[in-house]
């Protein structure tokens, strides 16, 4: 199969469900390529799960594009994402359009991503006629959840789930790819998949939407500080990692390594020569 390009991600919708993860570096971005995943979001989860820091609004336009030139370089296949960090777009449409360029020409992203805030029609709109393919992102949005009362569901009211499909439709019509819909009650999100000609991929969003997005830190266990109810440890690295290390350290102490396997030797007739010198 060859790269998958967004009309790829359009033509799947109601034939079958489509995978995203995040990825940050050349690594895991390759491992997650070649399991065969559709889509590989550049996240602003970097800040949590990587960085260290305790908010998406941290990170900006130099750190996104630094681990999206990783993430491009390993990819064959999947269809990679920027995410646009916070103050990117939000402050200016004509910046905002420049701030996506430079993730299509700088990185190699195929696409970016942005999520709904005051005026996301009119940046939207700009930037799909640039050239630029848009997914939009509804329902909790991260980077100004302080405007939406904190990191919780939304759209558990008639007229804030009214406001979300609405929402959705809107960036449709603009000519979004897909839309992510993040902590929305899952008969909410069945209703947006269904009113949509468009992916709608689901994060804490229910089974009905087309597809699924996870930030691999959390599905792997690598990220320990906090886990949201929507996300599925497949595995648990983090004890495994830290076993290891630990074993590691005690063979260092005990000079078991580096055994004569890990070492490299030199003829004894070069040393004596070496000693005689």
């Amino acid at each position: 199969m060859g790269k998958i390009t967004t009309q790829d991600i359009l033509s799947f919708k109601n034939k079958r469900k489509l995978t995203m993860l995040t990825a940050y570096d050349y690594p895991l971005a390759s491992l997650i390529d070649r399991a065969g995943i559709d889509m590989i979001l550049v996240g602003d989860s970097v800040a949590n799960v990587v960085l260290g820091l305790d908010s998406t609004t941290k990170v900006g336009m130099s750190e996104m594009l630094h681990h999206a030139k990783a993430v491009t370089r390993a990819v064959k296949q999947a269809l990679v994402i920027g995410d646009m960090p916070f103050e990117s777009y939000q402050l200016n449409p004509e910046e905002a359009v420049k701030n996506a360029r430079r993730f299509i020409d700088e990185a190699a992203c195929d696409c970016v991503k942005l999520e709904w805030f005051e005026k996301a029609l009119e940046v939207t709109e700009k930037i799909i006629k640039s050239g630029i393919a848009v997914m939009g992102h509804i329902g909790l949005t991260p980077q100004t959840a302080d405007k939406l009362g904190g990191f919780k569901v939304q759209g558990k009211e008639a007229a804030a789930a009214q406001k979300l499909i609405e929402q959705a439709l809107a960036l449709e019509k603009l000519g979004c790819f897909a839309i992510v819909l993040e902590c929305v009650p899952d008969k909410i999100a069945e209703i947006i998949t269904q009113k949509l000609k468009i992916p709608a991929i689901g994060i804490g969003a229910g089974v009905h939407c087309d597809g699924q997005v996870l930030v691999t830190h959390d599905m792997l266990g690598l990220f320990e500080r906090f886990t949201p109810k929507f996300v599925k440890k497949y595995i648990n690295l983090s004890p495994m990692i830290l076993e290891a290390v630990e074993a590691y350290k005690q063979e260092v102490l005990e000079g078991k390594f580096p055994a004569p396997e890990h070492t490299f030797s030199i003829n004894k007739a070069e040393v004596d020569k070496l000693n005689s010198a």
